[in-house]
């Protein structure tokens, strides 16, 4: 089944899916490239800090060896010599080290943002399972670091003896030098190691990390039904979206069905368009309190001839009011002699019938 999950998950991640990876502590990570970096510290190291370093620690030790038989060893001495000690040679070490450190979170930081998360400390049963140990002790992945790990060994070894062999003979009386001369030797000798592996490590973390990216990338694909329930969760299901726009929309309709029964007129197409009118004394102009086609448009007719709103047939001005106007919105300036006419032929009408009652 997990294959088969597996295959169906075709579609590239949504930005969500990846934002949750990241969140989890799930990140692109190559091992190659932070330990690009800790070589790259190593050869800063050897290259600017060694000789003052090794200079630092030479004058400080030096001075308990030509000193030795007046250092007194009783306990508290010995104690006492033991915390100096320790902290001279903290303080000589300690640029060194923090060097190295901040260009070990350098190599992570440079893959991907600093992360804080717990994710990876909970507690899960894959990880003391017997079953899931085996079966990755002996996957695909496992499978490519151990044959990554062989070729690492075979090249920088052989990169190790293309460097040393050379200096094999000097190597043999290195111990006749003298101190001074001996470490600036061992400087660059080392020196030349760390660089020649370093050059090999480039290529090594270059090819890693593009591995590394494709792999974790595959890992975060989708299938077109994790695409659509990520949808649903995160913009609401399109059936339920739809119904409450359906009953908003019906809301709507019966808020201005309610106020139609107050209009002054109701301009019709006659059957396809209706736009109700209002207007009172003190009004700059009329406002549209209803308006619609068809169906609508018929139930405006009926709602304005059971309240005794006059209904006036005019095609011209009922498609031009439906297109420029809004519900609550007053007429535009170009429609108000049409409109005018309208409403002065509606208050003539009521005169008529006042005077006749």
């Amino acid at each position: 089944m997990a294959e088969q999950d597996d295959a169906e998950k075709t579609e590239d991640p949504t930005q969500k899916k990846l934002d949750d990876a990241l969140e989890k502590g799930d990140v692109a990570k190559s091992q190659e490239v932070s330990t690009w970096f800790a070589m790259l510290g190593t050869g800063l190291v050897i290259a600017m800090l060694a000789p003052s370093t090794a200079e630092s620690l030479y004058a400080t030790l030096r001075g308990y060896l030509v000193h030795a038989h007046d250092i007194p060893v009783d306990g508290a001495a010995l104690t006492d010599l033991w915390r100096t000690t320790g902290l001279k040679v903290a303080a000589i070490l300690a640029f060194p080290l923090l060097l190295l450190l901040l260009l070990a979170v350098a190599g992570n930081m440079i893959q991907h943002n600093l992360i804080w998360t717990t994710e990876r400390m909970k507690p899960k049963l894959e990880k003391i399972s017997p079953v899931a140990g085996f079966k990755r002790l002996f996957s695909s992945e496992s499978l490519v670091n151990f044959a990554k790990g062989l070729v690492k060994i075979f090249v920088v070894g052989g990169l190790m003896v293309a460097v040393i062999w050379p200096h094999r003979a000097e190597i043999d009386t290195m111990i006749l030098r003298e101190t001074g001369l001996l470490l600036i030797e061992v400087r660059d000798l080392v020196l030349q190691l760390v660089m020649a592996v370093l050059g090999v490590m480039t290529v090594v973390a270059a090819l890693d990390y593009v591995w590394q990216r494709k792999k974790w990338f595959d890992k975060q694909k989708m299938s077109q039904r994790e695409i659509k329930d990520e949808y649903k969760q995160s913009e609401g299901d399109p059936l339920v979206k739809g119904k409450i726009r359906q009953l908003r929309m019906e809301r709507s309709r019966k808020r201005m069905m309610a106020s139609v029964p107050d209009a002054t007129v109701v301009v019709t197409n006659p059957t396809h368009y209706a736009v109700a009118l209002k207007y009172e004394s003190g009004m700059q102009a009329p406002v549209c309190v209803a308006k619609g086609t068809d169906r609508v448009a018929l139930r405006i007719r009926e709602v304005a001839k059971e309240n005794d709103v006059p209904v006036i047939e005019n095609p011209p001005l009922a498609r031009a009011l439906f297109a420029t106007i809004e519900i609550e919105q007053e007429v535009p300036e170009d429609q108000y002699r049409a409109v005018a006419e309208v409403i002065g032929f509606v208050y003539r009408m009521r005169e008529r019938k006042s005077w006749r009652g």
